[in-house]
């Protein structure tokens, strides 16, 4: 194929958790690097100090690689000052792009650095042409898709929309869609969403199918998906036109950076050049190496709930070397796959590790060490002998999986990327000089891949008539190519000389020299237009105050205003006890859509207000799901950004309430969707209570819709359970649809059972096992004139839902305490009740920020 058939060539972009990592992306070939500072990035481990910035700017910059900026938390009220000076920060030094996932900070960048480009990031949960769409609306010119797409699904987005596209191709896959992962927030009183996950997706759980545990042989790591890998895929990406192509992996070492980086380095540039990839079976072994769960396409080849997630191990393990066939008082003989065997043969040196095969204790330490000795023996079997006292061969059984945890090999693959004394990745220069006797020498150096950074020198002396050796291209090139120990290579030279001019060595080195200096000092150069940040925030606050939401703000007490209680139900049997309850609306959050007009049309039969769940995904094969929704005539209860696009742009939209998956953390978030159409929201279960209701104060309490009762949806994912535990089946259309015969949980290690449900679309959620309620936080909810109230219902039976409705009815009547209401629900709900994320630290306060 010739470069004509590809609409751009991708960008390479590699993660940097501090200086080892982005030094080995830069000599690997990276042509951008992202990372994060130590705050308001979603890897709070790692990262540089905002004083060290510059240098990594200027660093990169030398280089031709461009520099990204994770700034994808969601931001609090009381944080936006801090992150406003952050911002304008961050764009004087020279940041090429901030990745961002708060709406309101894409905004506030866009006021404060408005030449500095804003990518939305993954956490924006972005599936569709129209969700790309939204973003664009608050000043987002890329786009990071969900890690959940088919290449197909890509191609999709790609022919609705300009916005430039960037999608992950390597590295760690979370279960859950990034930014609706909530168990961080929910177990362990920190947020995923704040750059503080818990892995909670890489824990063992058991499956519970009708009540009854269901044993699932090793499979215990049931939400623990092995790691993207691309690389075979790369051609069709480039075919469709995505603008970067993105590593996972802030977390990990530099050794993981460079050997990536420089796997897809090569795809790229052979792929762009219509050569057929060059891969060997050697290569992917040494990535498998390097870092893997279990390298594969998954999603992005297409849905197969049965590979996504293997369950046997959580964690990297290296590659799969062989099985255990026998035993010895101080050895092993190991049947070797045979692959291995051929491009990659265990040696004394490697460092291995045995897997047990029963998972009779699989939370012991497993027995491993470096191979000493390798003898190879009959059948394709080997033997192997560790140093003395290595290895506890009595914990070591026939059956067991050998794993090569460390190759050697690999150190030396990679020191030229991560201990190199000169720049290993040049840019490619190109040079056009005019060379005339009596007239100065000129020398225009241009970079090959940014023509926009180019020099041009004179020589001090106009040049002599040769006597010898004239000046030619051969010379020129000759002296101009001497770039050894410089980040550039010379490419192209071309010469226009007139007559037999003369120029001595020594000049030609000098501006040679002078050339490299100066192209250092244009590429690290960087003008970056910025407002004053306090400036810009304040007037972005006003702009959103409309008045009326300014007179909301000024409510001192709203005890004796209406309180309305709405009721969310996702069973017929829960339907029918929210009936009775008569709440001031019924929302409908059904597996089957299809199935709902019945249910819809007996809610208003019955004279109460019923409204719609959307899904909280919406896929571009999708959009039968908005027509169907507005078919419905009713409120809908929006949980993605893409549908709330499609649905507000629609022709006689109905009213809509935005739910807590369009993560609204702040003021400004919480003004520019409610600019868009939304009646009130649900704010991110990333806030504690306290939050809620500043939040309310600040926007006015009419807009918000507060969760009082609900199971935390922990996870929502793309990996099925119910396909992949209980059918043989790859999808939904193989699957059997045993979503619809059973009631599923996982049961953690302490004994909680968080139900699984699934969705239209054939996603799962899995909710906390304890319901959270707010009871201990209606008085202070109630004291800010939040007027409404949700109530959600998991696997609760109708006797459940009208004893949990009647409970919460009287204490926002003021009948009850919410000290009486907590011991009531203890009894009430399936499996207790938690504060969960609505939890207040003992001295949380929140500065008031801007009222």
């Amino acid at each position: 194929m010739s470069n004509m058939t590809f609409p751009v060539k991708p960008e390479i972009m590699s993660p940097a958790g501090y200086w080892p990592q982005l030094h080995a992306a830069v000599e690997a070939g990276a042509d951008a690097v992202y990372f994060g500072l130590r705050h308001f990035t979603a890897r709070a481990k790692v990262g540089f100090a905002l004083e060290e910035l510059p240098e990594v700017m200027d660093t990169l910059h030398r280089r031709g690689v461009k520099g990204y900026v994770t700034f994808n938390t969601l931001v609090f009220d009381y944080e936006m000052e801090t992150a406003a000076r952050a911002i304008a920060a961050i764009a004087e030094a020279g940041a090429d792009a901030f990745i961002v996932q708060d709406i309101g900070v894409a905004r506030l960048v866009r006021a404060i650095a408005p030449d500095v480009a804003v990518h939305g990031s993954t956490q924006m949960s972005i599936t569709s042409a129209e969700g790309v769409a939204l973003a664009q609306q608050f000043g987002v010119s890329r786009v990071v898709l969900a890690r959940e797409l088919s290449l197909d699904e890509v191609r999709a987005i790609r022919c609705a929309t300009d916005c430039e596209l960037e999608l992950f191709v390597h590295g760690a896959l979370c279960v859950s869609y990034s930014g609706q992962c909530f168990s961080s927030e929910a177990w362990g009183g920190r947020s995923a969403n704040r750059g503080q996950c818990a892995q909670a997706c890489r824990l063992p759980y058991e499956l519970i199918v009708d009540d009854a545990l269901k044993p699932l042989g090793d499979a215990r790591y049931l939400l623990s998906p092995g790691d993207l890998y691309a690389l075979r895929q790369i051609p069709e990406i480039l075919q469709i036109g995505v603008h970067a192509l993105k590593i996972e992996g802030r977390y990990k070492d530099a050794d993981y950076v460079a050997l990536t980086t420089a796997a897809y380095r090569k795809a790229v540039d052979e792929a762009w050049a219509g050569l057929p990839l060059s891969l060997t079976r050697r290569e992917e072994l040494q990535l498998e190496q390097v870092y893997s769960r279990g390298l594969g396409p998954y999603f992005i080849a297409g849905v197969n709930h049965q590979a996504v997630v293997r369950g046997r191990t959580p964690r990297h393990r290296g590659v799969l070397i062989g099985r255990v066939v026998r035993v010895l008082v101080d050895r092993v003989w190991v049947a070797v796959e045979p692959e291995v065997a051929a491009v990659a043969p265990l040696k004394p040196g490697d460092g291995v590790v045995f897997d047990a095969a029963d998972w009779r204790s699989p939370e012991e330490p497993e027995e491993g060490g470096r191979i000493y000795h390798v003898l190879p023996r009959r059948n394709g079997l080997v033997e192997l002998s560790f140093g003395n006292g290595a290895i506890d061969f009595s914990r070591i059984r026939p059956g067991d999986l050998l794993w090569r945890t460390h190759d050697p090999d690999l150190d030396r693959l990679v020191r030229p990327y991560i201990e190199a004394k000169a720049p290993v990745r040049r840019q490619l220069v190109k040079v056009h000089a005019i060379a005339a006797e009596g007239a100065p020498l000129v020398l225009e150096w241009t970079l090959a891949e940014n023509p926009q950074v180019q020099v041009t020198l004179w020589s001090d002396k106009p040049l002599e008539t040769a006597t010898q050796r004239a000046l030619n291209a051969s010379l020129l090139r000759e002296q101009l190519g001497r770039l050894g120990g410089t980040p550039y290579e010379l490419a192209e030279l071309t010469a226009d000389v007139s007559g037999r001019p003369f120029a001595p060595a020594s000049l030609l080195n000098r501006l040679r020299r002078e050339a490299v200096a100066q192209l250092q000092e244009r590429q690290r150069r960087r003008h970056a237009v910025v407002q004053d940040p306090l400036n810009a925030l304040q007037r972005m606050v006003e702009a959103g105050q409309q008045p009326t939401v300014r007179l909301s703000l000024h409510r001192t007490s709203s005890k004796q205003e209406q309180v309305a209680l709405h009721l969310l139900v996702r069973t017929p049997e829960q339907l029918d006890a929210a009936l009775a309850v008569r709440p001031a609306s019924i929302t409908l959050d059904y597996l089957e859509l299809y199935g709902l007009r019945a249910s819809v049309e007996k809610v208003q039969a019955a004279g109460v207000d019923v409204r719609v769940a959307s899904p909280r995904i919406l896929k571009p094969n999708e959009q039968r799901i908005v027509n169907f929704l507005l078919r419905l005539g009713c409120p809908i209860l929006v949980r993605s950004a893409g549908l709330l696009y499609a649905l507000r742009t629609a022709q006689a939209a109905p009213e809509l309430v935005g739910d807590f998956s369009l993560n609204v953390a702040n003021e400004l978030s919480a003004r520019t969707l409610l600019a868009l159409g939304l009646t009130r929201l649900t704010p991110t279960h990333d806030l504690n209570a306290a939050q809620v209701a500043e939040l309310a104060r600040r926007v006015g309490p009419a807009h918000i819709e507060a969760i009082a009762y609900q199971h935390l949806p922990v996870f929502h994912t793309e990996h099925c359970v119910f396909c992949r535990f209980l059918s043989t089946g790859t999808s939904y259309k193989d699957c059997g649809h045993p979503c619809e015969k059973h009631k599923v949980a996982l049961q953690d290690s302490a004994g909680r059972r968080h139900p699984v449900m699934a969705d239209v679309g054939c996603r799962n959620t899995v909710f906390g096992a304890e319901a959270q309620d707010a009871g201990l936080h209606l008085d202070a909810w109630r004291a800010v004139g939040i007027q409404h109230y949700r109530l959600e219902f998991v696997h609760e039976s109708g006797a459940q839902v009208n004893e949990v409705a009647q409970a919460f009815r009287a204490a926002l009547d003021g009948k009850i305490s919410g000290a009486t209401l907590r011991k009531q629900l203890e009894r009430i709900a399936p499996q207790g009740v938690t504060e969960g994320s609505l939890f207040v630290p003992p001295k949380f306060t929140e500065i008031p920020l801007l009222l």
